[in-house]
């Protein structure tokens, strides 16, 4: 894969909705997207070390056990979906009084990311070593910020369209939608490729 390619296809990915992108959003919404800028570090950090551990460690046990790759989506299942719930109920105090989304949630949401699985196996080289690796990752990295930061922004303008009709909430609630239409795709895409 050229890396013209290679940045084009990860930009395209990081710009999908999916579980990261509404939590990034939802945050941008309630509190803005200064207040929500360490949410960049959190996904940041998911991302990296997912791809590591995937490439490192998981990759192998999931290919050498398929049992174990059901396990795993059922597992980022229950979480996403924990966390549809939790947005479903932020109620608009919340929103006005601080975060409704945390460090911890963005971190675990991404690390449990099908993208990062996008990334370890589809488009990054796979027959490089780890040194090699470091200036794709260090591209990723760059790509993961300013991405993050579209959807900080773009939450933050849907927030103050929502919070002019009167209706706050409404970002949150189309968030939890999102997160439960993602995890149907997810296992949508699982039985087709199946």
């Amino acid at each position: 894969m050229s890396f013209l390619t290679f940045f084009a296809a990860t930009y395209f990915l990081l710009a999908v909705p999916g579980p990261t992108n509404t939590l990034l959003a939802t945050s941008g919404a309630g509190i803005g997207v200064a207040r929500s800028l360490h949410l960049l570090a959190a996904e940041l950090c998911g991302y990296l070390l997912s791809i590591v551990l995937l490439r490192t460690t998981l990759g192998p046990i999931v290919s050498d056990i398929p049992f174990a790759a059901v396990v795993l989506r059922v597992a980022v299942t229950i979480y996403i979906l924990c966390l549809a719930i939790m947005l479903w109920r932020v109620n608009t105090r919340e929103l006005r009084d601080g975060a409704a989304v945390t460090f911890g949630q963005v971190l675990l949401t991404t690390l449990l990311n099908p993208k990062a699985l996008v990334f370890a196996f589809l488009l990054l080289p796979l027959q490089v070593g780890p040194l090699e690796l470091l200036p794709w990752l260090g591209v990723i990295a760059l790509q993961i910020l300013t991405a993050g930061a579209a959807w900080l922004a773009l939450g933050a303008t849907l927030g103050r369209g929502a919070r002019r009709l009167g209706h706050p909430e409404i970002v949150t609630r189309i968030g939890a939608v999102t997160l439960v239409a993602v995890t149907g795709l997810i296992w949508i895409q699982s039985f087709l490729s199946a």
